[in-house]
């Protein structure tokens, strides 16, 4: 009687497990595809950057005083020598007048006691005055030639700290903000105030693995290096291209990263110093690559894949070794041939062996009919 049971009950507790249903029966999936190419395509290695100045100083007085007057408005752009600021010249334009007279005075007396230091030598030579006597002019004649000297230096300097009273702009660039107002008193060496940025070249500084470096230099002999930035992620946008005019003399031991920098002409500012860029170094150009855009090649659990269209108009999954992505495209070593077509998006509702119908656009496809069920589902089910 237990054996009976036991085989009444056998079906219903090792029912079989149904198989998933074949690609056929899935409606033809509606996608977007385009055929891989062959093409020149760069070897690059990337990285963010930061955008410099090519020249950047704080404009600090070199004199005290109070501040008369600021001849530009805050972000204007200024020509080397242009007067930016002045300090009050008033009390340095009366030490310059006090040197004068302290050097006028002590010229006139220099010139008295040289004459009298000649007659003295003459009336020296006939007996009529003691030596002691011609001796003392001509002393007295060369210690005012020191002070004379000594007031020239006196009235280069006074002149000089009145010319600095002009505070002019080192070299062309572009001002930013007023550190200080007019009224407000300024010290020499000490207050800073704007900064001024030469923008037309500017620089880009950045970083790459020291894993790269032997590439760089390779290419830097070969005189092959080239340098392209832009804003967007992925260089899609506008880029501008520069050359690489410093490589650093050491790896950092703490991240393992190399400085390096790029010189752009950016004579349309669109570069600006403090901004974030993406940086492309190439170093060669691939003359034969298979390329398809980045979004046909997708991730799974064994790597790298994408949908080849075949001829038939079913997909099949291919893996793919992926060199290398450069923007929105990527560069395929291995799985995919030129010419073969890959599908681009709607890869949620292909399924492997299933047929495919290649659209312009994915609005184009009909609403999926209420019963059927799709790829995603199926696999989620399993």
């Amino acid at each position: 009687m237990l054996l009976l049971a036991s085989l009444i009950f056998l079906p219903a507790g090792c029912k079989k497990e149904e198989a998933p249903p074949p690609a056929a029966a899935f409606p033809a999936a509606t996608v977007l595809a385009v055929e891989a190419v062959q093409k020149e395509m760069p070897v690059a290695v990337g990285a963010i950057g930061t955008v410099e100045a090519y020249r950047s100083v704080g404009i600090i007085p070199l004199v005290t005083g109070r501040l008369l007057d600021i001849r530009f408005r805050e972000g204007d752009d200024v020509k080397k020598g242009q007067v930016l600021f002045t300090v009050d010249p008033a009390p340095y334009r009366e030490r310059l007048r006090q040197a004068e007279a302290t050097l006028a005075k002590d010229t006139a007396q220099k010139e008295f006691n040289e004459r009298e230091a000649e007659r003295y030598a003459f009336l020296l030579e006939k007996g009529a005055v003691s030596k002691s006597d011609a001796e003392k002019f001509r002393t007295d004649a060369a210690v005012y030639e020191a002070a004379v000297r000594a007031d020239r230096a006196a009235v280069d300097d006074a002149r000089l700290n009145l010319e600095y009273c002009s505070i002019r702009a080192p070299f062309d660039g572009r001002m930013g903000a007023y550190s200080v107002n007019v009224g407000a008193v300024v010290k020499a060496n000490e207050t800073q105030l704007a900064v001024i940025n030469a923008i037309t070249p500017i620089y880009v500084r950045f970083s790459i693995p020291e894993r790269s470096l032997p590439d760089v230099k390779k290419a830097l002999r070969a005189g092959n290096v080239r340098v392209k930035v832009g804003t967007s992620a992925e260089l899609t946008g506008e880029v501008r291209s520069g050359r690489l005019v410093f490589l650093d003399n050491a790896v950092d031991t703490n991240t393992g990263m190399i400085q390096l920098k790029s010189e752009h002409v950016n004579t349309d500012r669109f570069l600006w110093p403090g901004q974030f860029v993406q940086v492309s170094l190439i170093l060669a150009v691939q003359p034969e690559a298979v390329v398809v855009p980045l979004r046909a090649v997708q991730t799974g659990e064994k790597g790298s894949f994408v949908f080849v269209v075949k001829p038939d108009g079913t997909a099949e999954m291919r893996p793919v070794a992926v060199d290398r992505t450069i923007g929105a495209e990527a560069v395929i070593a291995q799985g995919v041939s030129a010419g073969e077509t890959v599908v681009t998006d709607g890869h949620l509702k292909v399924w492997p062996g299933g047929k495919v119908e290649i659209r312009k656009s994915l609005n184009e496809a009909a609403p999926p009919s209420g019963g059927s069920k799709t790829p995603a589902a199926e696999e989620n089910k399993k």
